[in-house]
């Protein structure tokens, strides 16, 4: 291991370098400078209740545990471990330890108003008669005796982003840093308030400002290329994890991070490179392990099987880790064709994943009842000629795995269409909706008495918010598939942008969800019976679209799109009302960024072999076909299962 402390460093210079690496953010090579200088100095107290700061904000508080109470059982009267062990048991919610350790730090250190502001919270929480005023009031206080103090201001910005007001968290931390410039953890912070309001440029300018200050930091490049990467600007951000990578060789989150951007923009040997290097170092690592596996067309080595067969057996697992070495180990089985054992761990990987997620099958079917009766013949034949005219969105809907990202890739091969990504844009408008009337009902009422005018209004703020991602093309594709519950409202702000329905075999379709462990969203996904349910919703809401809205979705096919590209690819074309261009046939030749899950499979031609690909599971599907019983009837004979034929 490559040591990070010069042999002839003093224990000061030491902790002094840690503690820079501390507060400039980099948590790693805080430690990492902690852990070599106890190998020398084992027994400062300095370094070990540095260590366990360290510990405490890179979110492992059990081990931070350790050195603290080494510290405490050594010196009595260390306030500041007193206070990190306070930190250490808030971390991990045992709040009557927690309480005893800060009220042991305030009386070693009355003065320490950090201290006394996280008691009084402890006490808040455990419902204490002394608890004192509320966190804020109490920094208002210490500004009120302090009012350039910096610290104050960017906890309270803190605070608020916390509590999801980034906005006013902007405000604090730019007043933080107005105070002190040098401040790096203001300039860091203040990049995360911005990135929450969604402005990532403003974001990357706060995170350079703390590289500038701390070139060697490891956070500030971490976080400017996350930002970059969300703006669409990869080799940006590749240059900004690489720079990552100088000062903290073999990082994983600098890695991983890399590995993302390199997969996305068609990289495929430096993606598969970085992942493994941190397969090769930290075995433990299991997003590296998921990561590989999310590539598709990369296969496991045997000992990278045995590695994960020995890791899920580890009880220290988090969910989330245990969750991710499943699904890998699912994608490694099936491409060795051990269907059986590869269906065995999707489905413990889905049980552990669906205790992270809350997911109401009766409030989706409500759901989709309100909007069916809100959107109906009456409503549109009331509402004609309304909207913006701009027939720049191509919205592409359906369900995840069901070819979607195949569609926009072939669109945005063609000179006219710019392919963008899952934009969150529509969803955000109507959530924001509110209706006219003192009922306080949103969306979809909202749309009943709203005007013209009104869905013009609309319309032309979802054109605003998505020009950010957009370089000049006359068309863009929208490929949320989650829209296909807004088609009624698209048509209204949109009359005249297309919607394109991806939709596959439904055995197909939801075996390709089951099979997928999703950053976020699709919490049905993980039961195969809340999955067929959610199908079946899927399919109920789009007859309704078809039925009240003639002619005006486009719905595409899978089986059909891949069994006959031409002929599917012309019609496609022909509905966005664009001129025919080879290219669209060449697809996989386009060079753009994709972020789902398919962007290495649309890199390739066309292929048959993912068809029916729910034939080699058909045994362990029963739920799944018990649940889509209903529309697997109606399909031929020959692409039902065994057991409906």
């Amino acid at each position: 291991m490559t040591s990070h402390v010069d042999p002839n460093i003093t224990v000061k210079a030491a902790f002094e370098r840690a503690s820079a690496m501390l507060h400039a953010g980099d948590m790693q090579m805080a430690e990492a400078i902690c852990r070599d200088g106890l190998r020398r100095f084992p027994d400062d107290g300095n370094l070990l209740c540095l260590l366990g700061g360290v510990l405490i904000r890179q979110h492992r508080p059990v081990e931070a545990e350790n050195p603290l109470r080494n510290v405490i059982e050594r010196f009595p009267d260390f306030a500041k471990a007193h206070e990190e062990l306070g930190n250490a048991m808030l971390a991990q919610r045992r709040l009557d330890e927690a309480a005893a350790s800060l009220q042991r730090t305030l009386e070693l250190e009355p003065g320490n108003d950090l201290a006394k502001l996280k008691l009084e919270k402890v006490q808040a929480a455990l419902r204490r008669p002394d608890t004192a005023a509320n966190g804020r009031g109490f920094l208002q206080e210490v500004l009120a005796r302090d009012p350039d103090n910096p610290d104050a201001y960017r906890l309270m910005g803190v605070e608020a982003l916390q509590q999801g007001h980034a906005g006013d968290a902007v405000v604090l931390l730019k007043k933080a840093i107005s105070i002190d410039p040098d401040f790096v953890v203001g300039w860091i912070d203040l990049g995360r308030a911005h990135a929450a309001q969604g402005d990532f440029a403003q974001a990357v300018d706060a995170t350079r400002h703390a590289v500038d200050l701390e070139p060697r930091a490891l956070l500030p490049h971490v976080l400017s290329a996350g930002y970059l990467s969300r703006m669409g600007r990869y080799n940006e951000a590749i240059a900004n994890y690489n720079d990552g990578l100088a000062t903290a060789p073999g990082n994983r989150d600098c890695l991983l991070g890399l590995g993302h951007a390199l997969r996305t923009i068609g990289r495929h040997a430096g993606a598969v490179a970085a992942y493994r290097e941190v397969m090769r170092t930290q075995p433990a690592a299991a997003e590296a392990y998921w990561s590989l596996a999310n590539l598709k067309n990369a296969r496991f080595e045997p000992d990278e099987i045995d590695v994960m067969r020995q890791q899920v057996a580890n009880d220290d697992l988090s969910d989330d880790e245990r969750a991710q070495f499943m699904f890998a180990l699912g994608k490694a089985y099936e491409d060795e064709a051990d269907y059986e054992r590869s269906f065995g761990y999707y489905e413990a990987g889905n049980a552990v994943q669906r205790k992270l997620e809350s997911y109401d099958p009766v409030d989706t079917q409500a759901t989709n009842d309100h909007i069916i009766e809100v959107f109906d013949q009456t409503l549109f034949a009331d509402k004609t000629d309304s909207g913006d005219p701009d027939p720049a969105p191509i919205f592409i809907v359906g369900l995840p795995r069901s070819g979607s990202t195949l569609v926009e890739q072939i669109l945005a091969s063609h000179s006219m269409v710019e392919g963008t990504r899952e934009l969150p844009d529509l969803e955000r408008l109507t959530s924001g909706l509110k209706p006219n009337d003192p009922s306080g009902e949103g969306y979809p009422e909202a749309i009943s008495s709203m005007d013209a005018a009104g869905l013009a209004a609309l319309g032309r703020r979802y054109l605003e918010a998505t020009q950010r991602y957009r370089s000049g093309s006359p068309h863009f594709t929208d490929k949320m598939p989650t829209n296909f519950r807004h088609i009624g409202f698209i048509h209204l702000i949109l009359p005249n942008a297309k919607i394109v329905n991806v939709q596959r075999h439904p055995l197909d379709s939801c075996l390709g969800s089951f099979k997928q462990l999703f950053a976020q969203g699709q919490p049905y996904s993980y039961d195969l019976f809340k999955l067929g349910e959610y199908y079946l919703e899927y399919r109920r809401l789009m007859a309704h679209w078809h039925k009240v809205l003639p002619g005006r979705v486009l719905d595409v096919q899978y089986e059909e799109l891949v069994a006959e590209p031409e002929i599917q690819i012309r019609r496609l074309i022909e509905y966005c009302g664009l001129e025919w261009e080879a290219a669209c046939l060449n697809f996989h030749e386009t060079e753009r960024p994709i972020e789902s899950a398919s962007s290495e499979q649309v890199r390739q031609p066309l292929y048959t072999t993912s068809v029916n690909n729910w034939r080699h599971y058909e045994n362990q599907l029963t739920e799944l076909i018990e649940a889509l019983r209903p529309l697997l009837l109606r399909l031929p004979k020959d692409q039902r299962p065994e057991s409906l034929r």
